[in-house]
C-alpha cells in the first residue's frame, strides 16, 4: 500500500512539473517600423517559420506573442522586404522587447503597351472616321452665332425695369376694361349703334371715281 502510495505521488509530482516548466519559452514585445520614415507599421504579419504560430501589429505597430527558444521569426508586409530574426537556442531572459525595421522593396516591371485597337485595320479606320473636336475659336464662332444668340436670349428673364413696366401695363388694361370700356372700338357696343345710326340716315357719301365712302365731318 504504501509503494502505491509512494509511486501516485511520484507520478503527481512529475505531470505537475512538466505542466509548470515553462523553460525555453520567450515572450517577444515590439514594435514595427517603417525604414525610411520610422513612423509605425500597422498589420505587419509576424509568424514563426514552419509552425502555426503567430500574429499581426496592430493599428499603431505593436505586437506581442510567445516563441520558443531556437524559433525563426518572419516578418511579412505587402510592398516590403520579407526578413528573419533568428533566436538563440539559450536566453538568459524570459521576455523580450525589439524593434523591428521594415525596408520597402521596390520592383521594376517591363514596359507593358496597351492599344486601344487589336489589329492595324481596326486603327486605320477608326483614324479616318474619328470626329475632330471643334478648337476655341470655332467653338466660340458657334457659340456667338445669330441663331445661338436668339435661342439664349429666349431663355434670358426680363430685368427689373421691364418686369415693372409689364406688369403696369397689365394693371392699366385691368382697371380699363373693369371700368366697361373695351380697348378695341371694334367691341365697343356703342359705336356700333352709333355707325349703324350714321349709315341708315346716310351720313356716308360716296366720292367720285372712288368707292370709298367716308363720313363728312361737322
Amino acid at each position: 500500500m504504501k509503494k502505491l502510495l509512494y509511486s501516485i505521488a511520484l507520478v503527481f509530482s512529475f505531470t505537475v512539473n512538466a505542466q509548470t516548466d515553462t523553460s525555453g519559452v520567450i515572450q517577444i514585445t515590439g514594435a514595427i517600423v517603417e525604414g525610411d520614415s520610422l513612423q509605425t507599421m500597422p498589420f505587419v504579419h509576424i509568424t514563426v517559420k514552419n509552425s502555426r504560430i503567430g500574429t499581426i501589429s496592430d493599428y499603431y505597430g505593436f505586437f506581442s506573442f510567445v516563441v520558443n527558444e531556437g524559433d525563426t521569426i518572419e516578418f511579412s508586409s505587402v510592398g516590403y522586404h520579407r526578413n528573419q530574426l533568428i533566436l538563440p537556442d539559450s536566453m538568459a531572459k524570459s521576455s523580450y522587447s525589439l524593434i523591428h525595421v521594415m525596408m520597402k522593396d521596390t520592383i521594376l516591371l517591363n514596359e507593358f503597351t496597351v492599344y486601344p485597337w487589336p489589329t492595324r485595320e481596326q486603327f486605320k479606320y477608326a483614324f479616318m472616321h474619328e470626329e475632330i473636336p471643334d478648337n476655341g475659336e470655332e467653338r466660340a464662332r458657334k457659340n456667338l452665332s445669330k441663331t445661338a444668340l436668339m435661342a439664349a436670349a429666349g431663355g434670358v428673364p426680363m430685368e427689373g425695369s421691364t418686369t415693372y413696366k409689364y406688369e403696369l401695363q397689365n394693371r392699366y388694361t385691368q382697371l380699363y376694361i373693369g371700368e366697361g370700356f373695351p380697348q378695341y372700338k371694334i367691341l365697343d357696343p356703342i359705336a356700333w349703334s352709333k355707325f349703324i345710326k350714321a349709315w341708315k340716315d346716310g351720313d356716308f357719301k360716296k366720292k367720285k371715281n372712288n368707292n370709298i365712302y367716308y363720313l363728312p365731318s361737322d
